[in-house]
């Protein structure tokens, strides 16, 4: 044997491991099964895996089902893992067995190796640190652990930072003027404020539809063991693990309502997935109008002028492109088909267990990381730092024969139209059209037409 590996043993025989390695046989066997990707699984789903096998070995313990001295080796073991400090030990790819027993064993062997080299005696990955629980509500529970951290720590806090930096913008802009747009054709004037107060209302309502989901996503399946029937648990363990997670996350988990549908479906990460989804929507959304109003700055539109924050072209001297909201974009497009993965992943609940949860915890922790990074990009990068180019706006706002809409009630929509497409044929301001073509005079015409005027309703920004 070459001094570089060890010897493992497991149910199946002996496996060469290396020897440096903190894992065993069976994690061994999925390194060696698996070498699809090289996608490991998330940080925060080993974290929350490093919590799970703590609060199991304290459960344990209290209920003098483990003795005390394995159960606080295991738990420090846990919590170093928890923590992050053997990221590198978990080696298996994302496209492994769809149970995730893969990914729990080699929790249960790393854990198991430190936990006996800092006891000085045998810690069974097994039948220690593994005791009442299965990889069937094991990896369920740590796909919800993990996406409620994530969502409460990072995505949450990402949003509510993206709203308030686009309500101060609206504050700033409150009073300046453009040409709205519909069909990306002129339409009647809006502030800048309001349509920053639009944005302010998706990302404000995006947070809303992601917190509600965390009540739902509270509920574990840990205590359901093979098939949701608790075999080799302790009646009280599910009650007790969850608040011993609770106390150590501030989360406030609890069993499953029920263990059968917690085991053999994802709905609720499905159903978190599609408030994801509805945040990159809204994301999208606001990139593409940074974009078209930053567009130009000659040949656009040339509303506003986004941050410079690199060279745009390798061949174009001068071009600066709009990278922050490109980024953005692109982040909302792989949310976007996460979701769909995930859509795809839900319904793979054969009878008692779901058999892709490994995806599952990959897709829907990488969308919420990637939605948080990114909305906090767009807030600090691109949003509190445009400026709005003043003089474009007016000289577009004043040509803009779709102001002759307000004269409506007084003048009616036929000599409206006439005027506004007399005033386009000739590239003439609507207000000197009017005043040749109506009786009205110059006064009641500049009041009518004023533009600030006509922002004036539905909700103040």
């Amino acid at each position: 044997m070459a001094a570089d590996v060890r010897v493992e043993r497991d149910s199946m025989g002996e496996l060469e491991v290396p020897a440096t390695a903190l894992w065993g046989a069976q994690t061994q066997r999925a390194v060696n099964n698996f070498p699809i990707s090289g996608l490991t699984m998330p940080r925060q789903f080993i974290r929350a895996l490093g919590l799970v096998k703590w609060a199991a070995a304290g459960v344990n313990r209290d209920l003098n089902l483990l003795p005390a001295d394995i159960a606080e080796a295991i738990r420090a073991a846990a919590l170093a893992v928890a923590n992050g400090e053997h990221d590198a030990q978990f080696p298996i790819d994302v496209f492994q067995t769809g149970s995730g027993t893969s990914s729990n064993m080699n929790a249960n062997e790393v854990i198991a190796h430190l936990a006996s080299a800092a006891l000085g005696a045998p810690v069974h990955p097994n039948d220690h640190v593994n005791m009442g629980q299965s990889s069937n509500d094991v990896i369920p529970s740590s796909i919800h652990v993990s996406a409620c951290l994530a969502v409460a720590e990072h995505l949450l806090p990402a949003l509510e930072h993206l709203t308030k930096t686009l309500e101060a913008k609206a504050a700033d802009l409150k009073d300046v003027a453009k040409t709205g747009r519909t069909h990306l054709m002129d339409a009647m004037p809006v502030t800048m404020g309001q349509e920053m107060m639009g944005w302010a209302m998706q990302t404000r309502a995006g947070h809303q539809r992601v917190a509600s989901a965390l009540m739902r996503l509270a509920g574990l399946a840990q205590g359901g063991t093979a098939v949701g029937t608790g075999i080799n648990a302790h009646p009280e363990f599910s009650v007790r693990i969850a608040a011993q997670l609770a106390e150590q996350t501030g989360i406030a988990f609890r069993p499953a309502d029920n263990f059968f549908e917690a085991l053999s479906s994802q709905d609720t990460v499905v159903e978190l997935s599609g408030q994801l989804k509805t945040v990159a929507v809204s994301l999208m959304k606001i990139a593409n109008d940074l974009r078209w109003m930053n567009s130009g700055p000659l040949a656009g539109l040339g509303e506003i002028a986004l941050p410079a924050l690199q060279p745009g072209s390798s061949i174009m001297p001068g071009k600066v492109n709009p990278v922050i909201p490109e980024a953005v974009a692109m982040v909302a497009a792989q949310v976007i088909g996460n979701d769909a993965t995930l859509t795809v992943a839900g319904q793979a609940g054969n009878f008692q267990l779901n058999v892709m949860l490994p995806v599952v915890a990959y897709n829907v922790l990488q969308s919420i990381e990637i939605l948080g990074t990114a909305s906090r990009l767009l807030a600090d990068s691109a949003i509190a730092g445009f400026t709005v180019n003043q003089e474009r706006l007016d000289a577009a706002l004043h040509r803009n024969p779709i102001l002759v809409t307000a004269l409506n009630p007084v003048i009616g929509y036929e000599k409206g139209a006439a005027i506004a497409k007399q005033a386009y044929a000739e590239g003439k301001p609507i207000l000197e059209v009017a005043e040749r073509e109506t009786d009205l005079g110059a006064d009641e015409l500049r009041r009518l037409l004023d533009p600030k005027a006509m922002t004036r309703g539905g909700i103040k920004g």
